[in-house]
Protein backbone atom coordinates (compact mmCIF):
# COMPACT_ATOMS: atom_id res chain seq x y z
CA UNK A 1 0.00 0.00 0.00
CA UNK A 2 1.31 3.40 -0.95
CA UNK A 3 1.69 5.96 1.88
CA UNK A 4 0.84 9.62 1.33
CA UNK A 5 3.85 11.77 0.68
CA UNK A 6 2.29 15.27 1.23
CA UNK A 7 1.28 17.00 4.48
CA UNK A 8 -1.62 15.48 6.33
CA UNK A 9 -4.48 17.95 7.06
CA UNK A 10 -5.52 18.30 10.75
CA UNK A 11 -9.04 17.42 11.83
CA UNK A 12 -10.14 20.14 14.16
CA UNK A 13 -13.78 19.20 14.41
CA UNK A 14 -14.79 22.86 14.15
CA UNK A 15 -17.82 23.11 11.97
CA UNK A 16 -19.55 26.33 11.01
CA UNK A 17 -21.81 26.14 14.05
CA UNK A 18 -18.96 25.72 16.56
CA UNK A 19 -16.93 28.45 14.91
CA UNK A 20 -19.84 30.89 15.27
CA UNK A 21 -20.31 29.96 18.97
CA UNK A 22 -16.63 30.59 19.74
CA UNK A 23 -16.78 34.04 18.22
CA UNK A 24 -19.83 34.90 20.35
CA UNK A 25 -18.08 33.70 23.51
CA UNK A 26 -15.01 35.83 22.78
CA UNK A 27 -17.20 38.86 22.13
CA UNK A 28 -19.00 38.36 25.47
CA UNK A 29 -15.70 38.15 27.34
CA UNK A 30 -14.46 41.35 25.70
CA UNK A 31 -17.68 43.20 26.56
CA UNK A 32 -17.49 42.01 30.18
CA UNK A 33 -13.90 43.18 30.52
CA UNK A 34 -14.78 46.54 28.99
CA UNK A 35 -17.73 46.97 31.41
CA UNK A 36 -15.55 46.21 34.45
CA UNK A 37 -12.91 48.69 33.34
CA UNK A 38 -15.52 51.37 32.72
CA UNK A 39 -17.07 50.79 36.17
CA UNK A 40 -13.68 51.06 37.91
CA UNK A 41 -12.89 54.22 35.98
CA UNK A 42 -16.20 55.88 36.92
CA UNK A 43 -15.82 54.92 40.59
CA UNK A 44 -12.38 56.44 40.72
CA UNK A 45 -13.65 59.57 38.98
CA UNK A 46 -16.32 59.93 41.71
CA UNK A 47 -13.79 59.38 44.49
CA UNK A 48 -15.13 55.96 45.40
CA UNK A 49 -11.86 54.23 44.71
CA UNK A 50 -10.08 55.90 47.62
CA UNK A 51 -10.61 54.49 51.08
CA UNK A 52 -11.80 57.11 53.59
CA UNK A 53 -9.28 58.28 56.14
CA UNK A 54 -10.04 58.39 59.87
CA UNK A 55 -11.84 61.51 61.01
CA UNK A 56 -9.08 62.46 63.41
CA UNK A 57 -6.57 62.58 60.59
CA UNK A 58 -8.51 65.21 58.69
CA UNK A 59 -9.94 67.43 61.43
CA UNK A 60 -8.30 70.58 62.66
CA UNK A 61 -8.63 71.80 66.23
CA UNK A 62 -10.02 75.09 65.00
CA UNK A 63 -13.21 73.44 63.77
CA UNK A 64 -12.60 74.35 60.08
CA UNK A 65 -12.81 71.79 57.29
CA UNK A 66 -9.49 70.16 56.46
CA UNK A 67 -8.37 67.59 53.95
CA UNK A 68 -7.95 64.03 55.07
CA UNK A 69 -4.31 63.00 55.40
CA UNK A 70 -3.60 60.91 52.32
CA UNK A 71 -0.12 60.56 50.84
CA UNK A 72 0.48 63.39 48.38
CA UNK A 73 -2.60 65.41 49.39
CA UNK A 74 -2.32 69.00 50.51
CA UNK A 75 1.14 69.40 48.90
CA UNK A 76 1.91 70.88 45.52
CA UNK A 77 3.34 68.59 42.95
CA UNK A 78 2.67 65.02 41.95
CA UNK A 79 -0.14 63.27 43.73
CA UNK A 80 -2.15 66.38 44.49
CA UNK A 81 -5.77 65.67 43.51
CA UNK A 82 -7.35 67.93 40.97
CA UNK A 83 -10.15 70.22 42.18
CA UNK A 84 -13.48 68.59 41.64
CA UNK A 85 -15.93 66.18 43.07
CA UNK A 86 -13.36 63.66 44.24
CA UNK A 87 -11.64 66.34 46.31
CA UNK A 88 -14.83 67.54 47.96
CA UNK A 89 -15.68 64.06 49.16
CA UNK A 90 -12.47 63.96 51.19
CA UNK A 91 -13.30 67.11 53.19
CA UNK A 92 -14.16 66.40 56.86
CA UNK A 93 -16.31 68.89 58.76
CA UNK A 94 -16.63 69.29 62.52
CA UNK A 95 -19.12 71.28 64.55
CA UNK A 96 -17.99 74.72 65.63
CA UNK A 97 -17.71 75.46 69.31
CA UNK A 98 -21.19 76.98 69.59
CA UNK A 99 -24.05 74.54 68.99
CA UNK A 100 -25.96 75.09 65.77
CA UNK A 101 -29.53 76.09 66.56
CA UNK A 102 -32.54 75.73 64.35
CA UNK A 103 -34.10 78.84 65.89
CA UNK A 104 -32.11 81.96 64.90
CA UNK A 105 -33.14 83.86 68.02
CA UNK A 106 -32.01 81.01 70.23
CA UNK A 107 -28.68 80.88 68.41
CA UNK A 108 -28.24 84.59 69.05
CA UNK A 109 -28.99 84.14 72.75
CA UNK A 110 -26.40 81.38 73.05
CA UNK A 111 -23.75 83.45 71.29
CA UNK A 112 -24.15 86.23 73.85
CA UNK A 113 -23.01 84.16 76.79
CA UNK A 114 -23.30 80.41 76.26
CA UNK A 115 -20.45 78.10 77.09
CA UNK A 116 -20.20 76.94 73.49
CA UNK A 117 -18.55 73.62 74.27
CA UNK A 118 -18.22 71.15 71.39
CA UNK A 119 -20.85 68.45 71.72
CA UNK A 120 -20.59 64.87 70.63
CA UNK A 121 -23.61 63.06 69.41
CA UNK A 122 -24.56 60.01 71.47
CA UNK A 123 -25.18 56.71 69.79
CA UNK A 124 -28.86 56.23 69.19
CA UNK A 125 -30.43 53.39 71.11
CA UNK A 126 -33.22 51.17 69.99
CA UNK A 127 -36.53 52.64 71.12
CA UNK A 128 -38.74 50.65 73.45
CA UNK A 129 -42.50 50.48 73.18
CA UNK A 130 -43.49 49.89 76.81
CA UNK A 131 -42.03 49.73 80.28
CA UNK A 132 -41.69 46.55 82.27
CA UNK A 133 -44.43 46.31 84.88
CA UNK A 134 -43.30 44.99 88.24
CA UNK A 135 -45.15 42.08 89.88
CA UNK A 136 -48.00 42.97 92.18
CA UNK A 137 -47.07 43.77 95.75
CA UNK A 138 -49.37 40.99 96.98
CA UNK A 139 -51.75 38.38 95.66
CA UNK A 140 -54.69 40.49 96.80
CA UNK A 141 -53.63 43.34 94.46
CA UNK A 142 -55.00 45.82 96.98
CA UNK A 143 -54.47 49.56 97.03
CA UNK A 144 -53.02 49.47 100.54
CA UNK A 145 -50.32 46.95 99.59
CA UNK A 146 -49.38 48.79 96.42
CA UNK A 147 -49.35 52.17 98.17
CA UNK A 148 -47.27 50.81 101.04
CA UNK A 149 -44.59 49.47 98.71
CA UNK A 150 -44.54 52.68 96.69
CA UNK A 151 -44.38 55.01 99.70
CA UNK A 152 -41.61 53.00 101.34
CA UNK A 153 -39.56 53.36 98.18
CA UNK A 154 -39.90 57.12 97.77
CA UNK A 155 -39.38 57.94 101.46
CA UNK A 156 -36.27 55.80 102.03
CA UNK A 157 -33.04 57.34 100.69
CA UNK A 158 -30.78 54.79 99.01
CA UNK A 159 -27.51 56.78 99.04
CA UNK A 160 -26.23 59.46 101.36
CA UNK A 161 -25.37 62.97 100.25
CA UNK A 162 -22.95 64.88 102.43
CA UNK A 163 -23.80 68.28 100.95
CA UNK A 164 -27.22 69.50 99.81
CA UNK A 165 -27.52 72.96 98.30
CA UNK A 166 -30.08 75.19 96.61
CA UNK A 167 -28.89 78.72 97.34
CA UNK A 168 -31.30 79.42 100.19
CA UNK A 169 -29.21 78.19 103.07
CA UNK A 170 -25.81 76.68 103.52
CA UNK A 171 -26.80 74.07 106.05
CA UNK A 172 -29.81 72.57 107.69
CA UNK A 173 -32.12 70.11 105.97
CA UNK A 174 -35.26 71.84 107.20
CA UNK A 175 -34.37 75.21 105.68
CA UNK A 176 -33.53 73.90 102.21
CA UNK A 177 -37.07 73.69 100.94
CA UNK A 178 -38.27 71.34 98.25
CA UNK A 179 -35.54 71.62 95.64
CA UNK A 180 -31.88 70.82 96.32
CA UNK A 181 -29.00 69.25 94.41
CA UNK A 182 -26.38 66.89 95.79
CA UNK A 183 -22.93 68.49 95.82
CA UNK A 184 -21.19 65.53 97.41
CA UNK A 185 -17.67 65.02 96.07
CA UNK A 186 -18.52 61.36 95.45
CA UNK A 187 -20.63 62.41 92.46
CA UNK A 188 -19.83 64.29 89.30
CA UNK A 189 -21.84 67.49 89.88
CA UNK A 190 -19.48 68.86 92.51
CA UNK A 191 -16.55 68.56 90.13
CA UNK A 192 -18.55 69.96 87.21
CA UNK A 193 -19.59 73.02 89.24
CA UNK A 194 -16.05 73.74 90.38
CA UNK A 195 -14.76 73.47 86.82
CA UNK A 196 -17.72 75.58 85.58
CA UNK A 197 -18.66 72.96 83.00
CA UNK A 198 -22.16 72.09 84.16
CA UNK A 199 -25.51 72.33 82.42
CA UNK A 200 -28.96 72.54 84.04
CA UNK A 201 -32.41 72.00 82.52
CA UNK A 202 -35.45 73.21 84.45
CA UNK A 203 -38.92 72.21 83.24
CA UNK A 204 -42.04 73.85 84.62
CA UNK A 205 -45.15 75.91 84.09
CA UNK A 206 -45.45 79.45 85.41
CA UNK A 207 -42.40 79.13 87.64
CA UNK A 208 -42.24 82.07 90.02
CA UNK A 209 -39.32 80.89 92.15
CA UNK A 210 -36.02 80.01 90.52
CA UNK A 211 -33.72 80.06 93.54
CA UNK A 212 -31.99 76.80 92.63
CA UNK A 213 -31.56 77.85 89.01
CA UNK A 214 -30.13 81.24 90.01
CA UNK A 215 -27.77 79.63 92.52
CA UNK A 216 -26.38 77.20 89.93
CA UNK A 217 -26.08 79.97 87.32
CA UNK A 218 -24.05 82.09 89.73
CA UNK A 219 -21.90 79.04 90.46
CA UNK A 220 -20.94 78.94 86.78
CA UNK A 221 -23.44 76.49 85.31
CA UNK A 222 -25.26 76.96 82.02
CA UNK A 223 -28.95 77.02 83.01
CA UNK A 224 -31.93 76.67 80.65
CA UNK A 225 -35.48 77.11 81.97
CA UNK A 226 -38.35 75.89 79.80
CA UNK A 227 -41.75 77.43 80.48
CA UNK A 228 -44.57 77.64 77.89
CA UNK A 229 -46.20 80.56 79.73
CA UNK A 230 -43.40 83.00 78.90
CA UNK A 231 -44.19 85.98 76.68
CA UNK A 232 -40.88 86.06 74.83
CA UNK A 233 -39.54 83.06 72.92
CA UNK A 234 -36.04 83.36 74.44
CA UNK A 235 -34.71 85.69 77.08
CA UNK A 236 -31.44 85.88 78.95
CA UNK A 237 -32.21 86.63 82.59
CA UNK A 238 -28.66 86.30 83.94
CA UNK A 239 -25.26 85.93 82.25
CA UNK A 240 -25.65 82.14 82.39
CA UNK A 241 -29.43 81.72 82.73
CA UNK A 242 -31.81 81.58 79.76
CA UNK A 243 -35.59 81.34 79.62
CA UNK A 244 -37.26 79.56 76.71
CA UNK A 245 -40.93 79.52 75.80
CA UNK A 246 -41.11 75.80 75.23
CA UNK A 247 -43.23 73.01 76.67
CA UNK A 248 -41.46 69.69 77.20
CA UNK A 249 -43.95 66.88 76.64
CA UNK A 250 -43.98 63.10 76.35
CA UNK A 251 -45.08 63.22 72.73
CA UNK A 252 -44.53 65.32 69.64
CA UNK A 253 -47.51 67.43 68.52
CA UNK A 254 -49.24 66.39 65.29
CA UNK A 255 -48.22 68.32 62.14
CA UNK A 256 -51.56 70.15 61.99
CA UNK A 257 -51.14 71.45 65.53
CA UNK A 258 -47.56 72.56 64.83
CA UNK A 259 -48.70 74.50 61.77
CA UNK A 260 -51.37 76.38 63.70
CA UNK A 261 -49.12 77.43 66.55
CA UNK A 262 -46.89 80.46 66.69
CA UNK A 263 -43.51 79.93 65.11
CA UNK A 264 -41.72 80.22 68.47
CA UNK A 265 -44.25 78.43 70.70
CA UNK A 266 -43.82 74.68 70.46
CA UNK A 267 -44.10 71.42 72.34
CA UNK A 268 -41.31 68.87 72.08
CA UNK A 269 -39.97 65.79 73.75
CA UNK A 270 -36.80 66.18 75.75
CA UNK A 271 -34.79 64.14 73.24
CA UNK A 272 -35.79 66.59 70.49
CA UNK A 273 -34.85 69.57 72.69
CA UNK A 274 -31.40 68.12 73.35
CA UNK A 275 -30.94 67.54 69.64
CA UNK A 276 -32.05 71.08 68.70
CA UNK A 277 -29.78 72.68 71.30
CA UNK A 278 -26.84 70.46 70.37
CA UNK A 279 -26.50 69.23 73.96
CA UNK A 280 -25.31 65.76 74.77
CA UNK A 281 -25.57 65.75 78.57
CA UNK A 282 -27.53 67.51 81.30
CA UNK A 283 -25.98 67.51 84.75
CA UNK A 284 -29.26 68.33 86.53
CA UNK A 285 -32.78 67.85 85.18
CA UNK A 286 -35.41 69.53 87.33
CA UNK A 287 -39.04 68.71 86.46
CA UNK A 288 -42.14 70.26 88.03
CA UNK A 289 -44.70 69.25 85.43
CA UNK A 290 -47.98 69.40 87.37
CA UNK A 291 -49.10 65.75 87.02
CA UNK A 292 -47.49 65.21 83.60
CA UNK A 293 -44.30 63.90 85.23
CA UNK A 294 -45.27 60.22 84.97
CA UNK A 295 -45.74 60.22 81.20
CA UNK A 296 -42.65 62.38 80.68
CA UNK A 297 -40.62 60.01 82.84
CA UNK A 298 -41.95 57.08 80.83
CA UNK A 299 -40.83 58.81 77.62
CA UNK A 300 -37.33 59.37 79.04
CA UNK A 301 -37.13 55.68 79.87
CA UNK A 302 -38.41 54.43 76.53
CA UNK A 303 -36.18 56.72 74.45
CA UNK A 304 -33.05 56.08 76.53
CA UNK A 305 -32.55 59.71 77.55
CA UNK A 306 -31.79 58.91 81.20
CA UNK A 307 -28.18 58.02 80.38
CA UNK A 308 -27.66 61.68 79.50
CA UNK A 309 -28.84 62.96 82.91
CA UNK A 310 -26.63 63.24 86.00
CA UNK A 311 -29.21 64.19 88.65
CA UNK A 312 -32.99 64.10 88.42
CA UNK A 313 -35.12 66.34 90.63
CA UNK A 314 -38.75 65.33 90.27
CA UNK A 315 -41.95 66.53 91.91
CA UNK A 316 -44.62 63.81 91.88
CA UNK A 317 -48.32 64.45 92.42
CA UNK A 318 -50.28 61.60 93.98
CA UNK A 319 -53.75 63.05 94.47
CA UNK A 320 -54.78 61.62 91.09
CA UNK A 321 -53.37 59.26 88.47
CA UNK A 322 -51.93 61.94 86.19
CA UNK A 323 -52.36 62.84 82.56
CA UNK A 324 -53.13 59.86 80.32
CA UNK A 325 -52.64 57.35 83.14
CA UNK A 326 -55.66 55.05 83.32
CA UNK A 327 -56.70 52.00 85.29
CA UNK A 328 -58.05 51.14 88.71
CA UNK A 329 -56.16 52.55 91.69
CA UNK A 330 -53.92 49.52 92.48
CA UNK A 331 -52.87 49.31 88.82
CA UNK A 332 -52.01 53.04 88.78
CA UNK A 333 -49.74 52.72 91.83
CA UNK A 334 -48.15 49.62 90.32
CA UNK A 335 -47.41 51.67 87.19
CA UNK A 336 -45.83 54.44 89.28
CA UNK A 337 -43.65 51.94 91.12
CA UNK A 338 -42.61 50.29 87.86
CA UNK A 339 -41.37 53.64 86.54
CA UNK A 340 -39.27 54.11 89.68
CA UNK A 341 -37.82 50.64 89.15
CA UNK A 342 -36.89 51.66 85.62
CA UNK A 343 -34.97 54.54 87.20
CA UNK A 344 -33.26 52.07 89.51
CA UNK A 345 -32.20 49.89 86.59
CA UNK A 346 -30.76 53.02 84.95
CA UNK A 347 -28.48 53.43 88.04
CA UNK A 348 -30.48 56.27 89.64
CA UNK A 349 -30.54 56.20 93.43
CA UNK A 350 -32.72 58.29 95.72
CA UNK A 351 -30.73 60.71 97.87
CA UNK A 352 -33.55 62.96 99.14
CA UNK A 353 -37.31 63.03 99.67
CA UNK A 354 -39.17 66.16 100.71
CA UNK A 355 -42.85 66.58 101.55
CA UNK A 356 -44.59 69.81 102.46
CA UNK A 357 -46.66 69.38 105.64
CA UNK A 358 -48.99 72.11 104.40
CA UNK A 359 -50.06 69.98 101.43
CA UNK A 360 -53.26 67.95 101.81
CA UNK A 361 -52.96 64.25 102.60
CA UNK A 362 -54.71 62.88 99.55
CA UNK A 363 -53.64 59.73 97.71
CA UNK A 364 -55.73 58.97 94.62
CA UNK A 365 -58.66 60.94 96.08
CA UNK A 366 -58.41 59.04 99.38
CA UNK A 367 -56.52 59.15 102.64
CA UNK A 368 -54.20 56.17 102.29
CA UNK A 369 -51.51 55.59 104.93
CA UNK A 370 -51.55 59.32 105.72
CA UNK A 371 -49.59 59.98 102.52
CA UNK A 372 -49.05 63.50 101.25
CA UNK A 373 -50.37 64.55 97.87
CA UNK A 374 -46.97 65.89 96.71
CA UNK A 375 -43.39 64.72 97.15
CA UNK A 376 -40.16 66.15 95.72
CA UNK A 377 -37.60 63.47 94.99
CA UNK A 378 -33.90 63.76 94.24
CA UNK A 379 -32.08 61.02 92.31
CA UNK A 380 -28.40 60.79 91.39
CA UNK A 381 -27.03 58.74 88.51
CA UNK A 382 -24.35 56.64 90.17
CA UNK A 383 -22.80 55.81 86.78
CA UNK A 384 -21.67 59.42 86.45
CA UNK A 385 -18.32 59.27 88.19
CA UNK A 386 -16.08 62.26 88.93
Amino acid sequence: MLKPTGPVPLRTGWGPERLHGGLVLRACLLLTAFSVCAHVYLERARGGGASPAPLAAGVARSGRPTLASHPGEGRPGAGTPRPGRALRRRVSYVRDGAPKMKDPSLSRVMEEGGEGRPQRRPHKKALRWRIELEPWASEQQSLEDEAGRFLRYITTPQVSCGSLANGKADEGEGSLGAWAVCLDQSYSLWHKVHSKHCRIYSLGLGMEERALEGFLAQAGCEVHCFDPSLKQPHRQQQPRLWLHRLSVDWRDPPPAARAQRHQHASTKKLAAVLNDFGHREVDVLKADMESAEWKILENLVLEGVLDQVGQLLLEVHLHWAGFEVAGHDPAVVRYWFSLLQELHRASFRLFRCHSDPAKPHVFLHKNVLNASSTYTLGFVNTQWKP
